[in-house]
């Protein structure tokens, strides 16, 4: 697995497309939470994705810990489940970010399992947000690269 960013490739505006495809993530999450289309945690993910891969347009998989050979190999599981099944896939750096984006720790409750989120349920108006269509296009296009799991990282 090449763990490469646009950043790597060169060019003079990789660092201002990674901005935007963070920027266009939190956007895509922000809208997509309120319509109930976020799965969140590995287990619910792969429940999600055996139910029904169609639903999911997006998988994310977020780690701050790459220590831990378990969760490597339920990564590398979901990722060829999402291969097999067109569904793109975005390595998500700051966890952080990402539960507060999404609201992970409520007060007197465990932390979520932030590994892995699935973006689901292609038939609400989110299957035509500009934000989801730009994060695909990065995905796409970071395939063509040879880079099967594009790196994004968030900024605080």
């Amino acid at each position: 697995m090449c763990n490469m960013t646009f950043e790597d490739t060169g060019g003079d505006d990789s660092t201002e497309r990674m901005e935007s495809m963070a920027k266009a993530l939190q956007d895509i999450l922000s809208s997509a939470l309120p319509q109930g289309c976020i799965t969140v945690g590995v287990y619910e993910a792969a429940k999600s994705l055996n139910a029904d891969p169609d639903n999911v347009v997006l998988c994310l998989l977020a780690t701050d810990d790459e220590e831990d050979v378990a969760l490597q190999i339920h990564f590398t599981l979901i990722q060829a489940f999402c291969c097999e099944n067109d569904i793109n896939i975005l390595r998500v750096g700051n966890m952080r970010r990402l539960a507060e984006i999404l609201g992970g720790v409520k007060p007197g409750e465990d932390p979520m399992d932030m590994h892995c989120v699935l973006l689901t349920n292609p038939q609400s108006c989110l299957s035509k947000d500009p934000a989801l269509s730009k994060v695909n296009r990065f995905c796409r296009d970071s395939r063509h690269l040879n880079q099967w799991v594009p790196v994004i990282n968030l900024p605080d």
